[in-house]
């Protein structure tokens, strides 16, 4: 008799500490603790159907509709249970709507519950076409529905805010918007209101409206810079947009993922357009910067394109010094003869602004280097300082997201200081990582600023305030008078953000890089524009060559001109303000403005002279501007929805993105700047995009180690009698030119106002006038908790042009009186 082998016993696969073994569908799968089902079976490739579950939201078992059936321990629970609340754990069966019947009926009798009172107005609803509750409708719902009772109905639509609109039938209480607001954006406005049938979201003023209680509100209306994504993350069109209701459908428009052109995040985007315009932008998903987010900026200023100031064709002043459109040819050859004559004469002097894509700041560099032959360039079109330029090339210019902080890191980050830096305004997804991280993670989060501003308030801050100007001092008593901050920044695993407004401080630089050799925390610089990291990488500024080179090393120098072919110019040029000194007392003959505007230089009145004395102007803009009135050549460029290239975000990590709209005739402006040194008999090779990005990337990284200037801290500024110190920075909503064309953005910035201490405000009544003796700003008074002496104004707000109206900044000392509104 033949006796068969046994059969080998089948190996078990091992569990990896911190993981758990579990049945889903018939399926093993390893999953670490704490997992929630949900995520275990899209990880297994099997969807179950949901409404309220997000991965970036806490758990709130809303909706029930992702119910299935779950075994322990050999036991099926009496009920199916939603899997977005519960845990993995070892030995458990899970059975989803794919194998279980039971699961499968509970899902359907939700959906059919969900669809008692949701109006059958898809062919109308914003939502309709790409709506989860249509297409799970479909999937897991009822052929035919029991209910056959009138649906209820609201007046609609019911705004929440300017920019938000709700339609409440439509609502399904899956409470993401009211979880996104409370945990995300810490902005607990919108609320569920009343109970049982009558449940519905509201904030306090609209309970006033409907005469519901609001007890569970703040009673603020609801104003948040990111509304915008509760409209995103809705998943049945209760919450649209005002500037997008009505104006498309889903499968009308052609969708082109972008990247954000208004601050220094570099946040990936989806922007819709139809018939060559923009009809929305939405979040894209990138975990490793903005998750999923947007601020309303980036989500719906983007109109400005559409402007009706928008300059179309060249523009050439005439002998009768109007200014009269010409062809391109003519406008070229207008600008080269006279850049070519100022630049034989005194020279010529380039302003760049902080707007530009990678691609295009090497075109002005290589312009002003091989053209105008020149380092008299700058892209800082605001308060700056040599300590500032020291700094950036010594300890900003090379770092990149292997050799820097990033976004990742501030969320697992110990402590973070942030230094003359306001984040919610100044770069609002750095922002939410700050508040996520302090919430999630219990990151200590200390700012070094006047008052308990909202950032603060929201990252579960500590506040450590100081004098406007005396920053520099703060930071070097940290060791003296803050121990326990000094020790947490020594612990390791800190990171202190310092943002452009530092540059007004002296010695502030001179005093984090200090604090930062001596504690050894990582240190990160965060503008506040777009395309100020790829300006300093690519030698926009007058002390500096791309790739970090040192105008001033005759090695580094040499590399360049051996990479360009030419002989370039070997003295260190004038910043921003030394440009325009020269220029409005006649030492330049020329400038080369790329789209600035003057009221957001620290002297305002200087850079309008500095464009009234140089001999001859050439503008490249979007949009008509002062500059515009002044120049005698303008050559129009291209937006960024209608160009490709790339910005450097704050981190030194690339974004690129490709054209959205094609064909608009618009012109980069490398291509502009490499056809207008064609005409003076320079070569740049920066036709398009892709031929700067891979000049640029041939030249490569200098390998050149700066120094850095040392600058000691000064006293603050002491106040006299009437008098304060101004502390301003912008508001990430406000009068800004890309912001223009979008009322309903408008509507939710935040009321100008002007804060100061209550001992400070003794006197003044409600209003208060701040002068200098170039003019001044009357806004009403809201106390706060400002050290005595100083006074807080918007930067660019309704009645707030700092710039413009007081020729003043953070650190200056003012003029207080009472006022009248």
């Amino acid at each position: 008799m033949t006796i068969a082998p046994d059969k080998p016993a089948t190996e078990e696969t091992p569990v990896p500490e911190g993981h758990v073994k579990l049945t889903i569908d018939g399926e093993e799968v390893i999953a670490p603790k704490g997992e929630l089902l949900i995520r275990t079976a899209e990880r297994l490739g099997t969807v179950i159907p949901r409404f309220c579950d997000h991965p970036l939201l806490d758990p709130a078992g809303a909706c029930r509709q992702c119910l299935v059936e779950v075994e322990m321990g050999g036991r099926p629970m009496p009920k199916p249970q939603a899997s977005c609340t519960m845990t993995v754990a070892d030995g458990m069966v899970v059975k989803t709507q794919l194998t279980s019947p039971v699961a499968d009926k509970a899902q359907q009798g939700v959906m059919e519950l969900l669809l008692i009172n949701h109006p059958l107005d898809c062919p109308i609803c914003d939502k309709g076409g790409e709506c989860p509750l249509q297409n799970q409708a479909l999937a897991h719902g009822r052929t035919e529905s029991r209910f056959v009772d009138t649906k209820r109905t609201f007046p609609k639509p019911l705004p929440i805010s300017a920019q938000v609109l709700l339609d409440r039938e439509r609502c399904v209480l899956c409470q993401r918007c009211t979880r996104f607001s409370a945990q995300v954006a810490g902005d607990p406005f919108i609320e569920l209101l009343e109970r049982g049938a009558h449940q519905q979201i509201g904030t306090a003023e609209t309970a006033d409206v409907l005469d519901l209680a609001s007890r569970t509100t703040s009673g603020e209306p609801f104003q948040s810079y990111f509304s915008g994504n509760v409209i995103q993350i809705c998943p049945v069109g209760a919450l649209t947009s005002a500037a997008y209701r009505f104006r498309s459908r889903p499968f009308d428009l052609v969708s082109a993922p972008s990247v954000c052109e208004h601050c220094s995040s570099g946040c990936a985007e989806r922007t819709d357009f139809r018939r060559g315009k923009v009809q929305r932008k939405l979040a894209g998903e990138d975990p490793e910067v903005n998750e999923e987010w947007l601020c309303d900026k980036g989500r719906f200023a983007f109109r400005y394109v559409q402007a009706d100031d928008r300059i179309r064709r060249p523009l050439v002043r005439n002998e009768d010094g109007v200014l009269e459109e010409a062809s391109w040819t003519d406008a070229l050859r207008a600008a080269a003869a006279g850049l070519e004559k100022a630049r034989d004469g005194k020279g010529v002097g380039v302003l760049t602004g902080g707007r530009l894509t990678v691609e295009d700041a090497y075109a002005y560099s290589k312009f002003a280097r091989l053209a105008l032959r020149t380092n008299d360039i700058d892209f800082r079109a605001r308060a700056h300082s040599a300590e500032e330029l020291a700094f950036l090339t010594s300890s900003v210019v090379a770092t990149t997201p292997e050799t820097g902080v990033t976004f990742g890191e501030l969320e697992q980050a110990r402590t973070v200081l942030c230094v003359a830096f306001e984040p919610e305004d100044e770069a609002p997804i750095v922002f939410l990582r700050l508040r996520k991280a302090a919430r999630k993670n219990r990151t200590r989060v200390v700012h070094l600023g006047q008052w308990t501003t909202s950032s603060v308030r929201k990252t579960f801050g500590e506040l450590l305030a100081c004098v406007p100007g005396g920053e520099a001092a703060a930071v070097d008593g940290i060791a003296q008078h803050a121990a326990d901050l000094d020790e947490a920044l020594s612990a390791g695993g800190a990171v202190v953000l310092v943002g452009e407004r530092a540059a007004e401080i002296p010695g502030l630089f001179s005093s984090l890089r200090a604090l930062t050799e001596r504690t050894g925390a990582r240190l990160a610089w965060i503008p506040r524009r777009a395309g100020e990291r790829g300006a300093l990488a690519t030698g926009c500024a007058p002390t500096l060559l791309p790739g970090g080179r040192p105008v001033s090393d005759d090695a580094a120098r040499t590399e360049v001109e051996k990479h360009w072919g030419a002989e370039l110019p070997a003295a260190e040029g004038r910043d921003t303000t030394g440009i325009l000194q020269a220029a409005s007392g006649g030492e330049l003959d020329g400038l080369v403005v790329g789209g600035i505007d003057p009221n957001d230089l620290p002297d305002p009145d200087l850079a309008r002279r500095a464009l009234d004395n140089a001999g001859f102007i050439v503008s490249l803009e979007l949009r008509a501007s002062e500059v515009t009135e002044r120049a005698d050549v303008v050559l129009p460029v291209a937006p960024s929805v209608e160009k490709a290239g790339s910005y450097l975000n704050w981190e030194g990590r690339r974004r690129d993105f490709d054209i959205t709209l094609e064909g608009t005739g618009a012109l980069t402006d490398g291509r502009v700047l490499d056809t207008l040194a064609v005409e003076m008999d320079v070569d740049l090779f920066t036709q398009t995009p892709a031929a700067a990005a891979g000049d640029f990337a041939k030249l490569g990284q200098g390998t050149t180690s700066w120094g850095h200037i040392v600058t000691g801290a000064q006293p603050a500024p002491v106040p006299g009698t009437g008098q304060a110190v101004l502390a301003t920075w912008r508001q990430l909503i406000d009068n800004g030119s890309l912001q223009d064309g979008e009322p309903h953005l408008k509507g939710t910035q935040r009321k100008p106002v002007a804060r100061l201490s209550a001992k400070t405000a003794e006197g003044l009544g409600a209003a208060v006038r701040v002068a200098t003796e170039r003019g001044s700003i009357t806004l009403p008074v809201e106390v706060a908790d400002l050290p005595d002496g100083v006074v807080w104004l918007p930067g660019n707000s309704d009645g707030s042009a700092v710039r413009a109206a007081l020729a003043a900044g953070h650190g200056a000392l003012v003029q207080i009186s009472g006022g009248e509104q």
